[in-house]
């Protein structure tokens, strides 16, 4: 009998995808690329961190409807690689520890319904959602903690500069809510998601943001350099000033010294 349940389980099709062509809103496209970027660079010095989204999970081995695709996930405990999807059955049952949703009024039913429940029953420590265009969340972010079962709404919380946040004990980072222009003073536009490490105070880069770093501090080494090839061609010029004059000097028959 058991190796009759084997072989219908191997034959069980999981998708890796619905079959229909992504039709995501800028925002939330940019958000979730952001997201994912910035939190594979930060855990990437852990090789048993797994960060991904908008990815098949499937959590229960023989039923491919038991699927759910967050857009942003953690999972503590399986390595960091390349997957088609995630079979939680094949990773030693490990399920997301964090999920992040970039929420709108179209998933509104899903994010505040549904998937609530479903990441609940999976034991997903924190879920935290992002509503990018400020569709309908204000604030604009909101958390809540898996306590006995059920999610417990995280405090917003306020910076010193009044920066609303949000502080994940599962990542151990802040969810901030920047102004996207704030020497402009433009309150109403909604505001961008930034991840901050609270011990260092330090915004969390992702790649073009790293790169655009190096590229400041090549370019800062570079006038540096240049700086210091110029006093050392100065240094050089008055050393041979100083040549020709004791020269000059010693033909006068004066001793320069």
């Amino acid at each position: 009998m058991a190796e009759t349940t084997e072989f219908v389980f191997d034959r069980i099709v999981y998708p890796d995808s619905d079959g229909q062509p992504m039709t995501e809103s800028d925002a939330t496209r940019d958000y979730l690329i952001y997201c994912v970027e910035v939190l594979r660079l930060y855990f990437r010095g852990r090789p048993n961190v797994y960060v991904s989204g908008n990815l098949f999970i499937y959590h229960e081995e023989g039923n491919p409807k038991a699927v759910v695709s967050p857009d942003v996930f953690v999972i503590f405990g399986v390595s960091q690689r390349q997957r088609r999807s995630y079979k939680a059955w094949q990773e030693g049952g490990k399920l997301p520890n964090f999920v992040l949703e970039i929420t709108s009024r179209t998933t509104k039913r899903q994010d505040e319904g549904e998937k609530p429940k479903l990441y609940a029953s999976l034991g997903v420590e924190e879920y935290v959602q992002y509503d990018p265009t400020a569709d309908y969340l204000n604030p604009q972010l909101r958390g809540a903690q898996l306590i006995d079962g059920a999610y417990q709404p995280l405090p917003l919380l306020t910076t010193p500069e009044g920066i609303p946040y949000i502080h994940s004990q599962v990542l151990g980072l802040d969810l901030q809510l920047h102004d996207p222009y704030p020497a402009l003073g433009i309150a109403p536009l909604p505001r961008a998601l930034r991840f901050y490490d609270p011990e260092t105070g330090t915004k969390l880069l992702n790649r073009e943001e790293v790169e655009q770093v190096r590229e400041a501090l090549q370019q800062e080494n570079a006038l540096i350099q240049q700086e210091r090839d110029a006093a050392q061609q100065e240094r050089d010029a008055a050393q041979r000033r100083a040549e020709a004059l004791a020269a000059r000097l010693r033909e006068l028959g004066i001793d320069p010294d």
